[in-house]
Formats: C-alpha cells, structure tokens, sequence
C-alpha cells in the first residue's frame, strides 16, 4: 500500500506522480498521512486538477487540498454493508485502526463484500466417479478453464472479504498443499487439515482448535457456483438461526392431471403441476458452538449436524441459490462445468 501513502507536507505535483504509477485499483487515490502514520485525508487525480485550475500552484501542499472530510471504516467493525458504500459511487474504501493508520484498501469493483466468516472446504475425498481423471489427481485440482476447481472456489470466497480457509484433505492432498502453499499469494492465510481416516462431510471442524470468528462457512470443495455469500450470510443473521444450507431448487412435474381432495370428496383438478423441491448444495453457515457437538476427529456428516439441530428445536434454515450450481460428482457433470467457463469468458454470464 505504500504507493498509495502520500504525507501531508508533499506537493502536488509529487502526489502527480504517485497518481501516475497506481493501475491496480478503480479509482486513482492517495491516502494522505501525518508523522504518526496517521490517515488524515484522501487526495483524488479530482482535487488536484480542481485545485490546479483555481490556484495553478503545483507546489501547494497535498494537506491544503485534501479531502478531509472522507469516508472510512474501522477494522474491528464486525460487518460492512459494501452495497450502501457502492451507492454513493465510492469506489475505494480505506479500512483503519483505532489510532487512524491505514491497513487495506477495499476495491469495491472488485470486493463483493466483507464477511465476518472463516471458511472450511473440504477436500480429502477420493472422487472415484471421475476416474481416471482422479487417478492421479485429487478431485478439487481438475481444471476448469484455466484453474482447478476448488481454485474457483477460493478466488470467489475473497471477493466476499474471506482471508482465512481451512482446507481439509487426504486423498493426494499434498499436491493442493504445494499449489496453494500458504496463501499469500492470494493475500490471504491457508492452513490445512490432514484426515488420516475419512472424517465425513464435517468431522474435520472437530481438528481446528479455534475459529476466531463466532460463524464459520462449511462447503464442499468440488462445487463449481457463483452463489452470492452474502445473501446467504445475511439471511442467516436477520433470522438469527443457528445454521443455514445453500439450497438449489428442484422441480418435479408430474405428466398427470392430479386431485385435489378433502376426505375423498375432489375439490379440484390440477393438470400436469410442477412441484418444487430443496435439494442441500453442499454449503452453511453454523454458530461456531455447534462444533462442541461434533465428536473429535470421528467419521460426521454435516447432515448427522442437522438431524440433531432439529431434535433440539435450534433454527436450521436453508437459503435458495439464485445462479448456477454444480456439483462435480459424474464425468457429464465436469464437461457442463468447462462448457459453463467458456460462455462467462466470453461475456455471456
């Protein structure tokens, strides 16, 4: 960030050239900074050409001219609401600490929001459908496109603010370790968890030793989707549930007139009805205390969590998936997926 850092008693035309090198965000932007490192206010290409027509004095110092009136968000908030940032045609949102020094900067063309949310995928199975692809290559690492798919997977987490994911894995998962390393190279913090015996759907929760977030987003690692996160973590706030599973809709139609009865006296025809079902996609959001009930390090499934959320009488919800979803379990599965990637490269999404 130190290219988009200027200090109060620099001139404008040295903040001209700092403007100059900056081509990695939307909006060209300096963050103006006082002895403490403290921000004090924003300086836009906008105010340095404003304050060139009225004055024409490169030598006026970026403090005279900054915006110091400019919007920011602290990083102990617990959720920023990016879409209320956007309609005000803020581009770039700096996020500060307490004492007012900048730590990042959120690209709002390209950060679709910020979570509050550490991630588990899971990885570790063996994808014995898809042999002989999986022979040698664990399941999340087939392409598609250009990249594997759990690597889509992660790259959309991070638009949605995600920096923590754990992965689980097993089966080959030494090569997702060395493409993935430790994730900084996406900017964000990679840490894994080794299964030596099958954990199930979510027994791998049992291995981390603590969340630091109070939600954690649990999903599979062979989905290819462009579900919204967001949608599906404010949902599961505003009802405040204890869990909530992406659904996909799923229509049946029966090619029959049907019945509609009341105690075998018809009450109506319905002719060829459709009828809609909600099949579980593969990923939730959970309370980080319902991982007390997951026995440590034994075979669990994610759906032995939900039997025993509804025998409590906690609030399991499910949220619909508004795009496209795949779950890549068959071979026709994996081809619809590259075909899927060749429409949005093409601009067709």
């Amino acid at each position: 960030m130190q290219n988009k850092l200027i200090h109060k008693d620099n001139t404008i035309f040295q903040a001209l050239e700092k403007l100059n090198t900056i081509n990695d965000v939307s909006r060209l932007i300096l963050f103006v900074n006082d002895d403490d490192n403290r921000i004090v206010g924003t300086l836009t290409d906008g105010d340095v050409r404003r304050s060139l027509v009225e004055h024409a004095d490169l030598h006026k110092k970026v403090e005279e001219v900054c915006n110091r009136n400019f919007v920011f968000e602290y990083d102990d908030t617990n959720f920023i609401d990016l879409k209320s940032y956007r309609k005000k045609d803020i581009k770039n949102l700096p996020i500060l600490d307490r004492q007012k020094r900048l730590l990042r900067i959120i690209d709002l063309e390209t950060m679709k929001a910020m979570l509050p949310l550490e991630c588990m995928i899971m990885a570790g199975g063996r994808g014995k459908r898809l042999s002989p692809l999986t022979d040698t290559t664990p399941k999340p690492m087939l392409l598609i496109g250009d990249k594997p798919i759990i690597e889509h997977n992660i790259d959309r987490l991070i638009s949605f603010g995600i920096k923590k994911i754990y992965i689980s894995i097993k089966y080959l998962g030494q090569q997702i370790v060395d493409y993935f390393g430790d994730g900084s190279s996406k900017g964000i913090s990679i840490e894994y968890i080794w299964e030596e015996e099958p954990l199930g759907t979510a027994g791998a929760l049992s291995l981390v030793k603590d969340f630091s977030t109070d939600h954690i987003l649990l999903m599979n690692s062979d989905l290819f989707t462009d579900i919204d996160y967001e949608d599906l973590y404010l949902n599961f706030m505003n009802k405040k549930a204890d869990m909530s599973a992406a659904s996909i809709p799923y229509n049946v139609t029966v090619p029959f007139g049907i019945f509609t009865e009341t105690e075998k006296v018809i009450t109506g025809l319905k002719e060829k009805p459709t009828f809609t079902n909600y099949a579980n996609a593969g990923i939730y959001i959970l309370k980080k205390k319902l991982i007390n009930q997951i026995p440590f390090n034994s075979f669990y499934n994610i759906t032995d969590l939900m039997s025993q959320i509804i025998e409590s009488n906690q609030l399991l919800i499910h949220n619909p998936i508004v795009g496209y979803w795949i779950d890549i379990g068959q071979p026709q599965d994996y081809l619809n997926a590259k075909e899927i990637v060749k429409h949005l490269r093409n601009g067709n999404n």
